[in-house]
């Protein structure tokens, strides 16, 4: 299994994931382009490409000028090569704009241990099938897809009361998950220092907000590890395979 990671900041990997991935022995090629690293030229030796999230918005071409080039190698492999994706929060909504989405600014923001209701098309997916219908993750965005409904190509999956665009996918092999299921014990802690995560998050439940953000994330966490492991077990048992 040789996955490629793009990551925007070091602190925010495949967390959980990534640990069952290496505990699986698997090649992991991570390019960390807020650092100026490159994507490599030949995507096609790749089985996989996990695009995670990052304090940067997709339209901050100016400022970060690699997520041009980031957007077309994410189309290349996911819309050339019809290979497996699988995008986290800013990884979510770059496959949304890639796909012909737009990606505005939430209303309100989501910021907490919120609720996911999953769609009936559930039911039939690869990935989430084995998922209960509602769920609680750790949400931390800014920003959302909207503007896939009339891509045929495209699936919800899952549902917020703010966000639609909670779970997407497109075709049977990419999938945006704007929420954060990758999630391990020290997550919150560590994106606390990262001044815009900070800022947004006290904005949004006040100055004691990341000492009660950790302790409901943490009283959650079971759970959520449980879902991580659900979705690797699926995504390599099911995803890589078809798509190998």
């Amino acid at each position: 299994m040789n996955i490629l990671i793009l990551q925007h900041i070091k602190i925010e990997d495949p967390g959980f994931i990534k640990d069952l991935m290496i505990k699986d022995g698997a090649k992991l090629t991570t390019i960390e382009l807020d650092e100026g690293e490159k994507i490599p030229d030949d995507l096609s030796k790749f089985d996989g490409m996990f695009c995670m999230g990052g304090p940067m918005d997709t339209f901050m071409e100016d400022q970060y000028p690699w997520l041009i080039e980031e957007k077309k190698k994410i189309k290349e492999f996911v819309v050339d090569l019809k290979k497996p994706y699988l995008g986290f929060c800013l990884g979510c909504q770059l496959l949304g704009e890639v796909i012909g989405g737009k990606v505005v600014k939430s209303n309100p923001p989501e910021i907490g241990i919120m609720d996911i209701n999953f769609t009936k098309e559930k039911k039939d997916d690869h990935l989430f099938s084995q998922f209960p219908n509602k769920i609680k993750s750790l949400q931390w965005h800014s920003y959302e897809v909207k503007g896939l409904d009339k891509n045929k190509e495209v699936t919800l999956l899952a549902s917020s009361p703010i966000t639609k665009y909670q779970i997407f996918k497109y075709q049977d092999h990419a999938y945006g998950i704007q929420f954060h299921i990758e999630i391990k014990d020290t997550t919150v802690n560590e994106w606390g220092c990262v001044p815009e995560y900070k800022s947004a998050l006290e904005k949004q439940l006040g100055p004691d907000a990341l000492r009660k953000f950790d302790n409901e994330a943490q009283a959650n966490m079971k759970n959520m590890n449980n879902y991580s492991n659900i979705l690797y077990s699926k995504f390599k048992s099911d995803i890589l395979k078809i798509y190998k």
